[in-house]
């Protein structure tokens, strides 16, 4: 056997044996996001709002994964968009998995953001049915 011969045999062998070996898994209820593993989010903190402010919405604390850990971002003060309804942000387990939903506006208040319910104006018929589907005002 020539000495390139034995060096990619002993990397090829090195290489199976290396990945024959798993970590053992601890019990958890975890989600995969954008390739990462994430935990379950602790119980959410109590906070006191403050009193209501004109023309503004009260986003609720709530908990977000950075990096690799979760970090809790307090609630503040969201200037108001008339003609909206703000979704405040939660986590949602489905199926066994925890994911995050974004707090966000939705202009129809069905709980679906408007990119995803096929609706662009909001004013009640789909893009496909709607001969101007960026003009509220017009069907």
């Amino acid at each position: 056997m020539t000495y390139k011969t034995i060096s990619a045999a002993a990397l090829i062998a090195s290489t199976l044996a290396l990945g024959s070996f798993a970590p053992v898994a601890v019990a958890q209820t975890v989600v995969i996001q954008s390739g990462q593993v994430i935990p379950a989010p602790p119980p959410p903190r109590h906070e006191v709002m403050p009193a209501p402010r004109r023309g503004m919405v009260w986003e609720e604390g709530h908990w977000e994964w950075r990096g690799h850990r979760h970090v809790w971002v307090a609630g503040h003060w969201v200037k108001a968009r008339p003609g909206y309804a703000y979704r405040q942000p939660t986590w949602q387990e489905r199926d066994g998995r925890w994911e995050m939903r974004r707090g966000g506006w939705d202009r129809d208040g069905d709980g679906v953001a408007n990119r995803h319910d096929r609706d662009r104006d909001g004013d009640g018929v789909p893009n496909r049915y709607d001969s101007n589907p960026n003009n509220p005002r017009r069907n």
